[in-house]
């Protein structure tokens, strides 16, 4: 029968089985304290390698979106309505649908909602496959590449909107918004940045004819996504192809109409802060409505390590 010694063990000793019989794997206190920090360390160094790796890959998509929308200024109006019918397909009480992707089915996107918006989704069809063979994470998701192509859409508005009032000078136009513009408001929209594709044309009906719709009908929709007055206001840009027609529209109901004019005066003024953050913040909530964001998405596989080797 083994006999354990009993008696306290002094700092610095180590385990034994019996007097004057120490363990084959003796552990000592400090180096076991010592490498629990270590291992903390590398932890911490994973998850910077990985955050860095989803930014590196997250700039490369804006990169390609970029030229292509510079080459396609006219889509912009449709690229931001592919990513909101996109994403109003969502219903809280079944929490199905949302910004999943789902549009890119033929199914879908034939609906009478989404027509003229294929033009839209060839542009980042394209895209996509100058993004995955560049890739080393995988490839984009639709439902990624969709609303981060809307973010570029709605910075392009606002980059041109600087050069209109530079006199057309690209240059100054460019100065002018980063001296005044609300680009950094985007942190947390580029964070959400990890979502699943969905595996089927989500349900029909849940978004509105938006040309035709009257604004009790946008205001009821937005309701049942969790958005007011203020939200249907401030997207304006992405309610059918004409901004001027849907907000004169919008002016016509007395709840809506103050955020209209509010966001009017707004874009005359140099730095339209108002409505710059507004809408970002709006569009990041509508890019998420729920989906669960998996933020190890687009990050390399991690190097095997032998355990055997490991110090502790």
């Amino acid at each position: 029968m083994l006999v354990m010694e009993s008696r306290s063990i002094g700092e610095g000793e180590m385990f034994s089985n019996a007097p004057g019989q120490p363990l084959a794997c003796c552990i000592c206190f400090q180096e076991l304290i010592g490498s629990s920090g270590s291992l903390v360390e590398m932890a911490n160094a994973a998850d910077l390698i990985q955050r860095r790796q989803r930014s590196e890959f997250q700039s490369k998509i804006k990169e390609t979106l970029f030229t292509a929308i510079k080459g396609n200024p006219d889509l912009i109006p449709s690229l931001l309505t592919l990513a909101l019918n996109d994403a109003l397909t969502y219903d809280k009480a079944t929490k199905s649908g949302g910004p999943n992707g789902s549009i890119r089915f033929s199914s879908e996107i034939g609906r009478p909602e989404n027509t003229g918006l294929s033009a839209a989704l060839n542009l980042l069809e394209e895209a996509k496959k100058e993004i995955d063979s560049d890739s080393k994470g995988g490839s984009i998701s639709y439902a990624d590449l969709i609303h981060i192509a809307a973010q570029s859409a709605a910075k392009a508005t606002f980059l041109a909107a600087a050069i209109r009032k530079c006199g057309g000078k690209e240059e100054k136009g460019k100065t002018l918004y980063n001296a005044y513009g609300s680009n950094g408001q985007w942190g947390l929209f580029d964070r959400q940045f990890g979502r699943a594709d969905a595996q089927d044309p989500d349900p029909e009906g849940r978004v509105p004819l938006w040309e035709k719709a009257s604004v009790q009908e946008m205001k009821d929709k937005f309701v049942a996504v969790g958005f007011g007055p203020r939200q249907l206001a401030v997207l304006s840009a992405f309610l059918g192809p004409d901004q001027n027609a849907t907000e004169t529209l919008l002016a016509s109901d007395p709840d809506v109409a103050p955020w209209v004019q509010k966001y009017q005066r707004s874009r005359e003024t140099v730095s339209q802060t108002d409505y710059e953050v507004d809408l970002i913040t709006t569009f990041t909530k509508l890019s998420t409505l729920g989906q669960q964001i998996n933020y190890e998405a687009y990050t390399y596989p991690p190097p095997k390590i032998d355990i055997t080797k490991l110090k502790l």
